[in-house]
C-alpha cells in the first residue's frame, strides 16, 4: 500500500484528533487555523482514504474490571498457509486479545491480553490458546505497571 502526502495543515488536523477525537469541527478548524467547511472537507477526505480509520475512547481497563494485562508469545507448530490462517481466525474471536502482532524471531506472533484477573488468563490459556490446535509453544509476561500508553502515532516527523 503507497503512502499518501499530507501537508502540514493535514497533520496538524490528525494530531489533534489524535489528542482529542471528539473535538467540534468549529473547534477543529479553529485549532488548525482553517474555515470549519475548508476543515470539514479536509477531515472528509482523511476518512475516505482511509487515514482516519475511526474514531474511540480510551477506556481505563482497571475502572472497569480489567485488572490483568499480559503480553503472550506464541509460536505455531506448522506455518503453512491453513495452518496461519486458523490461527489468526481464532485469535481474532477471542475478545480478550486487544492486539495480536505476528513476528520475526523465535516466536511467530505476539498477543496482547487483557483480562480480569490471574483466573480468568487462566481459562484464557487452558480453554482458548493452548487448546487451539496449531499451538507449539506460549510464553506469558504479565505487565507490573505501564510506564507509557499509546496516545497516537509520531506524526510530528512526517512535515
Amino acid at each position: 500500500m503507497e503512502s499518501l502526502k499530507f501537508d502540514r495543515t493535514d497533520l496538524a488536523i490528525l494530531a489533534e484528533l489524535q489528542r482529542e477525537g471528539r473535538l467540534s469541527n468549529a473547534d477543529l478548524a479553529d485549532r488548525v487555523k482553517l474555515s470549519p467547511s475548508a476543515c470539514l472537507r479536509r477531515v472528509q477526505r482523511l476518512e475516505q482514504d482511509g487515514v482516519l480509520a475511526g474514531y474511540a475512547a480510551r477506556i481505563d481497563p482497571d475502572r472497569v474490571g480489567l485488572g490483568l494485562q499480559a503480553f503472550v508469545r506464541v509460536q505455531l507448530a506448522r506455518h503453512d498457509a491453513d495452518a496461519v490462517q486458523a490461527f489468526t481466525e481464532r485469535v481474532n474471536r477471542w475478545d480478550e486479545v486487544v492486539a495480536c502482532h505476528a513476528l520475526t524471531g523465535e516466536m511467530d506472533y505476539l498477543l496482547q491480553v487483557v483480562v480480569q484477573d490471574l483466573a480468568h488468563f487462566s481459562r484464557f490459556l487452558l480453554d482458548h490458546l493452548l487448546n487451539a490446535s496449531g499451538v507449539a509453544d506460549i510464553n506469558s509476561s504479565f505487565v507490573l505497571r505501564t510506564v507509557k500508553q499509546a496516545r497516537g502515532l509520531p506524526l510530528g516527523h512526517l512535515g
